[in-house]
């Protein structure tokens, strides 16, 4: 498939519970029935419950999102790290092949570990975290990625501002504003990037927020390496530590295993910025898919793209 290829229609729409049953058997699995729905938009993920065994969960990749070989690139980094007995969930193997099909889907099957999320207003675990992101980066830093791009004003800016000015959900009447902020924003990016210098690109998990660790007794385990990208260290670092004070903690961890550029430190906001204009760029591209109207039903008011373009506006400005 053609990571490049918009999805258009519904692309969920013959992922019946019975069309998911039915591709997790075909791996020669058997499921007793039983099938939960988890959080997910970008893909569907479900828990499938087994015969012999505990649960496992199923991930139908949408198409026209990722390539597979790009797919294959994010399960191989997983299993790398995994076989480094570092917590990260990685995908099952079947007959030597980790990226499954039945019918039209494309689908992984992953074991189901639970957990609770982070509490980041402990010293103690932002220090733990940090230690597991630099090992993660350690890791990370030992080849590149080929096929799943880098974190970059293309494609978190550029890419993201044509799908919203092409999209009905942005009022007309908005859409001079909206580029004049997407050009003013793009600028201090720049700058910023340019301000930092030549900092090193790794493979990331590129999504790391509180969502996707889960903490149990035996400490926090990451999940969900869907946005896995080559991009600076601080992308794993900055969605863990909304203060500088709990940057400073993540970091005490971070630096008993791998060092960091302090350069780096200036890429927070100019990252924020890009996750903010690709977060509205995502959801108008998507808008087609009857999940996301559902879930986000305040994108189709006039009075959240005027928020959006004047929070943008302030950035750039206040930057100024």
């Amino acid at each position: 498939m053609n990571a490049n290829i918009a999805d258009q229609g519904r692309p969920y729409e013959g992922l019946s519970p019975d069309a998911v049953l039915a591709a997790v058997e075909s791996t020669g699995l058997q499921t007793n029935g039983r099938l939960l729905a988890l959080n997910s938009y970008e893909n569907r993920v479900y828990q499938v419950g087994m015969e012999d065994g505990p649960p496992l969960v199923a991930k139908f990749y949408r198409g026209g999102r990722w390539s597979d070989a790009a797919i294959r690139e994010e399960h191989a980094f997983a299993l790398e790290l995994a076989a480094a007995e570092l917590p990260v969930i990685a995908p099952r193997a079947f007959d030597g092949a980790t990226l499954l099909t039945h019918r039209e889907f494309r689908f992984a099957l992953y074991p189901r570990h639970g957990g609770r999320a982070p509490e980041l207003e402990s010293a103690d675990t932002l220090a733990w975290m940090g230690r597991l992101l630099a090992r993660i980066h350690g890791i990370g830093a030992r080849a590149p990625f080929a096929a799943r791009g880098t974190i970059d004003r293309n494609t978190f800016v550029a890419a993201p501002s044509r799908a919203v000015l092409a999209s009905p959900l942005l009022p007309p009447a908005q859409a001079p504003r909206y580029e004049r902020a997407v050009a003013q924003v793009d600028a201090l990016i720049a700058a910023r990037f340019a301000a930092a210098g030549p900092v090193a690109r790794l493979r990331l998990h590129g999504d790391c927020h509180p969502g996707n660790v889960l903490w149990t007794d035996a400490g926090p385990h990451f999940v969900d390496l869907d946005d896995a990208r080559m991009g600076p260290a601080v992308q794993d670092l900055w969605m863990l530590a909304p203060t500088a004070r709990a940057l400073d903690a993540l970091l005490e961890g971070y630096l008993e295993f791998r060092d960091f550029d302090p350069a780096e430190r200036i890429l927070i906001e100019p990252l924020r910025l890009m996750r903010q204009v690709h977060y509205a760029g995502w959801i108008a591209q998507r808008w087609h898919d009857p999940a996301f109207p559902r879930a986000f039903p305040f994108a189709s008011e006039p009075r959240w793209w005027e928020e959006h373009i004047a929070d943008l506006l302030e950035a750039a400005e206040g930057d100024g």
